[in-house]
């Protein structure tokens, strides 16, 4: 084989390996930030990519995910002089490659101490009771300040979360039997609550059974008085129906008289039996009309006769 033929075969496998060391495939959410002789040149995105050798080089390797940065506990003194621990979490991202390399040293370091001047800055204008229950308002204070101190690093801060609040020993003990009596005085309110409503349920049973008790006397007086009146009704009935019965038999009396044509004897005998009756024994004077006399003289005159 001629020498000249494997100079070339080793150049040839010179260069690939050349290309195949300077070729660069950038994977999904990275970012390579290159410099050219010492100088910014690019950023490298999504890809495949290709660097001059010996004058381009990768300075940073960035990952653009959005991370979480857990902070240790700061210390921080409230408006009412409450010193106490709060435990950060920050979520934030990479938005600018160039700003972020080139930005700020050690952007986390930053970050920390960026955090930790901002908390005592928001705690110190706060008392404790406010610190423990104005978490949201404290979060969207400083998201606001980080984010906007983060700009120039090329890093955006999504989101800010106080993770946990410790105040000191004697305030939890404090808080604790605060949050015991609380709990005693609404269990009072309840029962006092529960008495009330019992109380106004059985006063709202008694009324309405009262009620009902009212409303069965007036009932059974009603039913009473509607007895009352229909036995007077059929006793005014039976007293009708008993004269109409008495008339009738008299008009039937009268009427069988007729038919029998009584003489005149007959009638002044019924006349004087009629007398009698009025008088019952009881009369000291009966005026008799002078026909009724003349025929009560025939008919003492007939009575005597028969006596013969």
């Amino acid at each position: 084989m001629p020498l000249q033929f494997i100079v070339l075969i080793a150049v040839a496998v010179f260069i690939l390996l050349i290309l195949a060391k300077n070729v660069r495939i950038v994977p999904q959410a990275n970012a390579y930030v290159i410099e050219r002789i010492g100088k910014y040149h690019t950023t490298w995105n999504v890809g495949i990519h290709f660097k001059i050798p010996i004058v381009d080089r990768i300075v940073k390797k960035i990952s653009l995910k959005e991370f979480v940065a857990d902070f240790p506990p700061q210390p921080v003194i409230t408006k009412d002089n409450v010193k106490m621990q709060i435990d950060t979490i920050i979520y934030l991202q990479v938005t600018d490659s160039r700003l972020h390399t080139y930005g700020v040293d050690r952007p986390l370091v930053a970050i920390e101490n960026l955090t930790a001047t901002t908390l005592r800055n928001i705690i110190g204008e706060l008392e404790l009771d406010e610190s423990l229950t104005s978490r949201d308002t404290i979060n969207t204070k400083m998201r606001a300040i980080l984010d906007e101190a983060t700009d120039p690093w090329g890093i955006k801060i999504t989101r800010v979360e106080l993770r946990n609040i410790i105040p000191p020993a004697d305030i939890q003990v404090a808080m604790e039997k605060q949050m015991k009596a609380e709990r005693e005085r609404r269990e009072k309110i309840l029962l006092a609550e529960g008495e009330k409503e019992s109380a106004i349920l059985r006063a709202r049973g008694e009324r309405e059974s009262a009620i009902l008790q009212a409303e069965g006397r007036k009932e059974a007086i009603i039913l009473q008085a509607e007895a009352e009146r229909q036995a007077r009704v059929k006793a005014a009935e039976g007293e009708a129906e008993a004269i109409l019965k008495i008339q009738e038999a008299t008009a039937k009396g009268i009427i069988m008289i007729n038919e029998s044509a009584p003489g005149q004897g007959v009638i002044a005998i019924k006349s004087l039996e009629t007398f009698e009756k009025v008088a019952d024994g009881q009369a000291t004077k009966i005026i008799i009309p002078s026909e009724i006399q003349g025929l009560a003289g025939l008919a003492t005159s007939v009575k005597e006769l028969l006596k013969d």
